[in-house]
């Protein structure tokens, strides 16, 4: 499976570029929809949050990517599907929901951008999670991708939004999201990269 070497072959690359370590992949639910929620500090975010779970993960990716030849395959066949400039779109919301539905794994960012600010989350990953019923897993990645520095990725326990999947008001939604990130947030202040 291509995915499967891919996975192996980055692996082995982050473990060298920049000494990538994961803890508690445990908190990763084996069967079943999980929403994987993570800061974005980088472009090489999708791959980190990945490339040391069992079960793949897929991602939104601009659609752009897809009209490249042989790449465009490439990334179809790792999991990613198209999300138009602009905004998400009323088909890449049918296809994350269907991920999560089918009890497959689909990581999110919920900053939206490359961005350090929790206050800027948008809602999307909390709805996809209370819309679909799937498990969110917070993870942090923590470092800055230097070569030969650590960085390091940490999932954490799986958050309770039980108290909001009957109630769908922006009010709720912007809880949830809350919650989310705060989990993300305390992981991060906790676990400093070592720099040696």
């Amino acid at each position: 499976m291509i995915y499967v070497f891919c996975r192996a072959v980055v692996r082995g690359l982050f473990a060298v570029l920049y000494r990538f370590e994961s803890v508690g992949v445990h908190n990763i639910p084996a069967e079943g929809g999980v929403l994987i929620c993570a800061n974005h500090i980088s472009l090489r975010d999708p791959i980190s949050v990945g490339i040391h779970v069992k079960r793949q993960v897929k991602f939104m990716a601009k659609a752009e990517l897809f009209k490249i030849p042989v790449f465009g395959w490439l990334v179809t066949q790792l999991g990613a599907f198209p999300v138009k400039r602009g905004g998400v779109s009323k088909d890449s919301i049918k296809t994350s929901l269907k991920i999560l539905r089918n009890g497959e794994v689909m990581g999110i960012f919920p900053e939206g951008t490359r961005n350090s600010d929790a206050e800027a989350a948008k809602r999307g990953a909390a709805s996809f999670a209370l819309r679909s019923g799937a498990t969110v897993v917070p993870a942090a990645i923590v470092g800055e991708y230097k070569l030969f520095r650590k960085t390091k990725i940490i999932y954490g326990a799986p958050i309770d939004l039980s108290a909001y999947k009957d109630d769908k008001s922006p009010e709720a939604l912007n809880e949830a999201t809350a919650l989310i990130m705060q989990s993300i947030t305390e992981m991060r202040a906790t676990e400093k990269p070592t720099v040696n």
